[in-house]
């Protein structure tokens, strides 16, 4: 019965309008100042939403899939099904958001002929943009299904060079955003400092906010070594790395602990693949078993979880209903083809199958 309830909760929430509806890619093209455009057209400061989401994409992507017959070395490799999409964690945290219902802002850096065709591809999903300009090219991700084998090969760029003069309006917009959660995702494009997501957190805090990061490696160690994070996503490998050594599930438990009880962070979600997911907070420690669907492709699917879960907060939901609902998503998104994130009734359908499990 709790989970019938809470996804009629989920379905009993009318669509939200989104902000800036009706640009095209012919808006974008012969204009020197395209980011003076974006950043007016979908100037929020006005609104005054129940609960604001603003995610943060410092280094967001074109993600390309394709499906291949057979990938050979040294072979020219013929691809059909091509797709392209606006990615990047921050851009896939909003975009699942936004398709759960949720109008979240999304506030990223573009630049170069790439960065044109990441702003149209934005513009088209109604979700509000704060788009900050950069000097060189968005990064462009491919993902290529070999059909033969089902193996799915994923090539990721470090991304643009960014320069500190180029940043910093991103965190002074901070300080002025009110906004009531702010998820900060992805990987730190390069010339960027590894502090920089632990600068983001004390403008949101001071403010009223929670500050939710889904990173790894030093950028992470500096945000929860800054502390005040309210809830932070890594793999088992990525807490592996951040703890210096491998875990067993007992392992994960006890570092995960540890973190909370310093202060790190409130909540800590970790995704466990086949074994399923952990939540650990003050107050539980919560699994949730791997829910076995017939995966396509992985693209995506941890930014599904944590823009499920923030957005499953934003309607008043408890953690523990958020956190089955981030998993939910996250097996939804494995469900769609190359770069195509979760759809709304599949996640919905997955949550109302779960179950979970008090440790």
């Amino acid at each position: 019965m709790q989970s019938r309830d809470a996804t009629d909760e989920v379905d009993s929430l009318e669509p939200l309008s989104p902000i800036g509806e009706g640009f095209s890619f012919a808006q974008f093209t012969g204009l020197e100042n395209d980011h003076r455009l974006l950043q007016n057209k979908w100037d929020t400061s006005e609104t005054d939403p129940m609960t604001k989401v603003l995610c943060i994409a410092l280094n967001p992507t074109i993600d390309v899939s394709c499906d291949a017959e057979r990938v050979q070395s040294m072979h020219k490799t013929r691809t059909t099904n091509q797709r392209q999409d606006p990615g990047g964690g921050g851009v896939n945290v909003a975009r699942v958001i936004s398709e759960l219902g949720g109008d979240p802002e999304l506030t990223y850096l573009s630049g170069g002929a790439t960065g044109i065709l990441l702003d149209a591809f934005l513009a088209e999903t109604g979700i509000a943009l704060r788009r900050f300009p950069i000097s060189n090219p968005v990064r462009m991700a491919f993902a290529v299904h070999e059909e033969t084998s089902g193996i799915e090969y994923r090539f990721v760029p470090e991304g643009p060079e960014v320069a500190d003069g180029e940043l910093q309006p991103v965190i002074d917009l901070l300080g002025e955003a009110g906004a009531d959660y702010v998820v900060a995702s992805g990987s730190l494009p390069r010339g960027v400092p590894e502090d920089t997501y632990a600068k983001m957190i004390d403008p949101v805090v001071q403010r009223g906010g929670r500050f939710v990061i889904d990173t790894s490696g030093p950028a992470l160690k500096a945000a929860l070594d800054h502390g005040n994070v309210f809830l932070f996503k890594p793999s088992l490998g990525e807490l592996q790395e951040l703890a210096g050594r491998p875990l067993d599930e007992d392992g994960v438990r006890n570092f995960a602990k540890e973190l909370v009880d310093k202060g790190a962070a409130e909540n800590v979600t970790v995704t466990l693949g086949t074994k399923g997911a952990l939540l650990v907070n003050k107050e539980t420690v919560l699994r949730v078993p791997a829910r076995h669907v017939a995966a396509k492709s992985a693209v995506g699917a941890g930014d599904s979880f944590v823009g499920a879960l923030v957005w499953s907060l934003t309607q008043g939901h408890p953690m523990e209903k958020a956190f089955r609902l981030g998993v939910a998503a996250g097996a939804a998104t494995a469900l769609t083809s190359g770069t195509e994130l979760c759809r709304r009734t599949d996640v919905l359908s997955l949550y109302e199958a779960e179950k979970a499990e008090r440790l």
